[in-house]
């Protein structure tokens, strides 16, 4: 906790700004609609039919403002035998392949470290809304734009998904391996560390096999080629388990990158934020917090030449902001703000 907040709500609302509306009252929904009337965008992630009761369904808000585009994100969309039913995170992933795919061989499956499907889902709704956006821009048309964490999850199953639906095949649990590429994959090292290390090639094959001082596995029939390394894997990564765990992390890292073969360390968050391309990426920025004087956050991972990003507010306090945009953006007197808070409205 930083001043009170908890840090999974910072981490998700840095550059927002924060209204407290009672909607379930006549006056709060139509301070809603007057915002809707001036909005580019609604985005809203109540179970699906919520907004309806409350009048403020697509239909509805589209007599308010044709122009506007609004992105409905649910569980498992607006339509299908599921579609009231709420999603969250963790069962999402389940029911749509990836905990599943994830964990060690003949163990047990196990979740992904941080709530990718709702990440996931965040990134395709993103890129919807700027799609409709661009429409807009060349129709003058707004409209609704209808995402799922459960189709967002299966369309990012990528190979493992089209491997199913060519040849039947039902992918496996592979760990910190690859289904098709060996190796590719984590090893142990002397010092206790995890490195990964992917050999992507024939050419880093041969220089690979030198390195681990192994030069007859570069001709040898049942490692030549990836294809067969892939069929024989179970009799190579042992070999090479062992070779890898003779020596520190360090020195292998050392000298896997002299010769470009990709390789990296399994970091813990605190190697994370002293990883040399955090700097100079301002990856990590200081903002001032109203309840906990500076806290740092992840800086913009996408850096425009035209238009440079940067954190402008920190992460608001429940209702910090609604008087300034009632005012700003309203036109309501102080006066009138004050009878809203007395009436329960804001």
């Amino acid at each position: 906790f930083a001043g009170g907040e908890s840090a999974y709500y910072i981490s998700l609302n840095k550059d927002k700004r924060s209204l407290t509306l009672n909607l379930k009252k006549k006056k709060g929904k139509a301070i809603l609609r007057q915002l809707i009337a001036q909005s580019d965008v609604l985005v809203e992630n109540y179970r699906l039919g919520t907004l309806d009761k409350l009048g403020f369904g697509y239909e509805s808000v589209k007599e308010i403002n044709p122009r506007l585009i609004y992105c409905s994100i649910t569980g498992y969309g607006n339509t299908g035998p599921m579609s009231h039913v709420a999603g969250v995170d963790i069962v999402v992933a389940a029911e749509a392949g990836l905990i599943g795919i994830t964990g060690e061989k003949d163990r047990p499956p196990s979740k992904v470290g941080v709530a990718i499907t709702d990440i996931l889902t965040a990134l395709f709704a993103q890129g919807a809304i700027a799609n409709a956006l661009y429409h807009r821009e060349k129709t003058g048309r707004g409209q609704k734009i209808d995402l799922s964490l459960f189709e967002s999850q299966v369309a990012t199953l990528f190979n493992l998904s089209s491997t199913y639906l060519i040849s039947g095949e039902i992918p496996q649990r592979m760990g910190l391996a690859h289904a098709t590429i060996v190796p590719y994959q984590g090893f142990k090292t002397k010092d206790e560390e995890y490195i990964l290390v992917a050999v992507t090639s024939e050419k880093m094959w041969e220089e690979f096999c030198h390195l681990m001082g192994i030069p007859e596995f570069i001709h040898d029939p049942r490692f030549d080629i990836n294809k067969k390394r892939v069929m024989n894997r179970d009799e190579l990564i042992p070999m090479l388990e062992e070779k890898i765990a003779a020596r520190d992390s360090d020195e292998w890292l050392s000298a896997f990158k002299k010769v470009n073969i990709p390789c990296g360390r399994v970091n813990t968050m605190d190697r994370v934020f002293n990883h040399p391309q955090i700097k100079p990426r301002n990856m990590v920025v200081e903002v001032k917090h109203p309840t906990a004087d500076k806290i740092k956050l992840v800086g913009i991972p996408v850096k425009y030449s035209e238009t440079p990003g940067s954190i402008r507010l920190p992460p608001p306090l429940l209702g910090q902001h609604t008087e300034e945009i009632l005012s700003d953006l309203l036109g309501y007197s102080k006066e009138e703000i004050g009878a809203l808070r007395q009436e329960g409205i804001v």
